[in-house]
């Protein structure tokens, strides 16, 4: 590889030198969202694609890569994509959220420019406006290492991505309209794989694959197993994971994990089953993994989910360990940030609600119901906009007062150290996610959380990720290190629950303004609201 290049950049009159290296490439990607109509659960219907594809392209980078994507939007409404799981340092300008970004209008554009910096892993995209992600437009969002840095474990022989899901045949719009109407979602009809219902991944017998499954759908956790097959885990959403080996997992909204499958059994064909978890009707959906000397279609009972429930899905949850000794993305140890040592500068403990204001269904958080404004709270921030978000309203501990609805965002400080405990006092699973972040997942229990519970908490080597499960009338623990300056969106990965109200942002926030900490504003960026007329 060639010298660095070296790239003049004239920023509000200083001249600062940035060097670009040459293994931060820069991957240039034009994407243009359009309807289209495909065959979906035996029923045709009206799915939002890119590029013509459902779900949409797979995004495969290597760390650091700089990513331009000229997102044209031919919907006839403003669209956003959101990158879920990439934590945007330094730049929450491209997190793709109503709250960070203004939504692209009909037959207009705007160009995303954001690098996958320190990091590696499976993840994904996803329309973060109105009810389109259940229409598609999601898709999957790989990235690999450099090839300086070892991986814990042998190169696979293949690679296979599974974005997984439940599935509604009624259309985005009239999923709105029910929502809108203060009702909630109906059970959904099925469950695809890669947007269907039938798809081949075919291997050598011997040999060793990796399967990066990702659950994309709007509200249901899902088991993931293999027939006949044990699934070796080594990663969850950007942590190398102590690698155990499980007949099936269980895999909640939002979230990611990534196995090695080796096809060391007779070459024939075998079921690959994704189906709901705590459902009363479950909903099951299958592909095939083909060995490729098979002349043996696939056959026999589907392999059976776990027949426990919420303490089998805890009690695996708490066996997923970090790997110390392995890196990530850096050549460091991920064990060299000795986290369970830090004192937490405040805790906070959110707990979700339902409720209903002016006779319509809403989602809370410690009493709080989140509406979107007109301008994006990372605008009125920036441009020192009045009246547009409360840095009141959401406070630290559940309230036990009735819901009301505001913008809500949660000041804290960039280097704060939060404990943040979710507490479920529902009876239906959550999934709580962070952009921006990954955190550590100290602590699962069941019933209310008290200050004794850090007793029970992994304070040595709890993985990091984005999105993590709370169990029903339970509570999950988490700390983060909010070290990423900007305006982050913390939401119900569920995803009426996240449109009803159940979630607001951080503000991380450093009063002197430093490209050091944040980026500045794009040259590009795209104006709404009370921002219009404003000039970058």
């Amino acid at each position: 590889m060639g010298k660095p290049v070296m790239k003049l950049h004239l920023i509000i009159g200083v001249l600062a030198v940035s060097l670009v290296n040459a293994e931060d490439p820069y991957l240039y990607y034009t994407w243009t969202v359009t309807y289209g109509t495909r065959s979906i659960l035996g029923f045709p219907q009206q799915v939002i694609l890119i590029n013509n594809q459902f779900p949409g392209p797979k995004l495969d980078v290597v760390t650091n890569n700089n990513i331009i994507l000229n997102l044209i939007n031919k919907l006839d409404q403003p669209f956003l994509l959101t990158w879920n799981g990439v934590k945007q340092r330094k730049n929450s300008w491209q997190d793709g959220v109503l709250g960070t970004n203004c939504p692209i209008p009909p037959n207009s554009n705007y160009t995303y420019k954001f690098q996958a910096k320190d990091q590696i892993g499976s993840y994904t995209y996803f329309p973060s406006t109105l009810m389109h992600r259940a229409a598609g437009g999601f898709g999957a969002l790989n990235i690999y290492h450099r090839s300086v840095i070892p991986i814990p474990y042998a190169n696979p022989d293949g690679d296979f991505t599974l974005l997984i899901g439940d599935w509604y045949k009624t259309s985005h719009k009239a999923l709105q309209q029910t929502l809108d109407s203060g009702k909630s979602l109906p059970f959904p009809h099925g469950v695809l794989i890669n947007g269907q219902t039938k798809t081949t991944f075919t291997g050598e017998q011997g040999k060793t694959y990796m399967f990066r499954i990702s659950n994309v759908g709007l509200s249901t956790s899902l088991n993931f197993r293999i027939q006949g097959h044990s699934m070796k885990l080594v990663e969850v959403e950007g942590s190398h994971v102590i690698q155990n080996l499980y007949d099936s997992l269980d895999v909640h909204v939002g979230q990611s994990v990534t196995v090695l499958v080796t096809l060391n059994q007779p070459p024939k064909d075998y079921y690959i089953v994704a189906s709901t978890r705590f459902t009363r009707t479950v909903l099951t959906a299958t592909a095939v993994l083909h060995y490729a000397n098979s002349q043996t279609p696939v056959s026999g009972p589907l392999p059976a989910a776990p027949a426990y429930k919420y303490h089998w899905s805890m009690q695996q949850a708490r066996i997923y360990r970090w790997n110390l000794t392995s890196n990530a993305a850096r050549p460091n140890p991920q064990g060299s940030f000795h986290y369970g040592k830090i004192t937490p500068t405040k805790t906070i403990v959110l707990a979700n609600s339902v409720s209903y204001i002016n006779g319509k269904l809403r989602y809370a958080v410690n009493g709080v119901s989140y509406v979107n404004a007109d301008t994006p709270l990372k605008l009125a921030d920036y441009f020192n906009i009045p009246g547009i978000f409360s840095m009141n309203a959401v406070q630290g501990v559940p309230s036990g007062v009735a819901a009301t609805v505001a913008t809500s965002v949660m000041p804290t400080n960039l280097h704060d150290f939060l404990e943040v405990v979710f507490q479920n006092n529902e009876n239906t699973m959550q999934s709580w996610h962070l952009d921006g972040y990954d955190f550590w997942v100290v602590g699962f229990g069941s019933g209310q959380w008290t200050p004794k519970k850090r007793r029970t908490y992994n304070l040595v080597d709890a993985l990091t990720r984005h999105t993590t499960q709370v169990y029903p009338n339970s509570w999950t623990a988490i700390l983060v290190s909010l070290d990423n300056q900007g305006m982050w969106n913390m939401r119900s990965a569920s995803w009426e629950r996240q449109y009803l109200g159940q979630q607001f942002y951080l503000r991380v926030w450093n009063p002197v303004r430093s490209l050091a900490n944040e980026y500045d504003i794009p040259s590009n960026v795209l104006l709404c609201g009370k921002a219009v007329g404003r000039h970058p």
